[in-house]
C-alpha cells in the first residue's frame, strides 16, 4: 500500500460510519468530488490509484480475500461506464432535489451515496479483482473523461 493511501483509508470509516452519526461528513465526500475534478484536469485518474480512500480500502484489506476472478468485458465499455455514471448522478440529484434544502439531509445524501458504492465495491471486490468497482466508478470515469480531453488540448 503506498504512503498516501495510509493517509487517506481512514476518511472511509469516518464517512460510512461517522456519517451515519453526524451526517455533515457527507460534505468530505463532496469536497473529494471537487478536489479530484480539479485534479484530474492534471493528473487524469490520479486520484483514483493514489488518494482514493475507498481504493486504499481495496488494496489494503479486500485484496486480501477477493477471489482475484477477472472482471466483466462489460465492465471496460464505454458505453456501460457512462450508463453507470449517468444512474448514480440522476440518483444523488434526485435525493439532493427531495433534502428540501436542508444542509444536514444534503450531508445525509452523501453519505449514503459513499455507503452504497462502498457495499457494491466490496462485493464486486471481493467476488472478482479487488478493484472491480473502480473500473466502473463513476467519478473515475468522469476523472478520465477530463484527464484526456485536457491532454488533447494541451498535444
Amino acid at each position: 500500500m503506498k504512503k498516501s493511501q495510509l493517509i487517506m483509508i481512514w476518511l472511509l470509516p469516518l464517512i460510512v460510519i461517522g456519517g451515519l452519526f453526524i451526517p455533515v461528513l457527507g460534505y468530505l465526500v463532496l469536497a473529494m468530488i471537487v478536489f479530484f475534478i480539479i485534479l484530474s484536469f492534471f493528473k487524469g485518474r490520479y486520484w483514483c490509484w493514489n488518494l482514493c480512500p475507498r481504493g486504499a480500502f481495496l488494496d489494503g484489506i479486500i485484496s486480501k480475500i477477493s477471489t482475484k476472478k477477472p472482471i466483466p468485458r462489460i465492465f471496460t465499455k464505454q458505453w456501460f461506464r457512462w450508463l453507470i455514471f449517468v444512474l448514480f448522478i440522476s440518483f444523488l440529484i434526485y435525493r439532493i432535489l427531495h433534502t428540501g434544502g436542508n444542509l444536514i439531509a444534503i450531508g445525509a445524501v452523501f453519505v449514503t451515496m459513499c455507503i452504497i458504492t462502498t457495499i457494491l465495491s466490496i462485493i464486486l471486490g471481493t467476488s472478482m479483482k479487488h478493484r472491480s468497482w473502480c473500473i466502473i466508478c463513476p467519478m473515475g470515469t468522469l476523472q478520465e473523461k477530463i484527464g484526456k480531453i485536457n491532454s488533447k488540448k494541451n498535444n
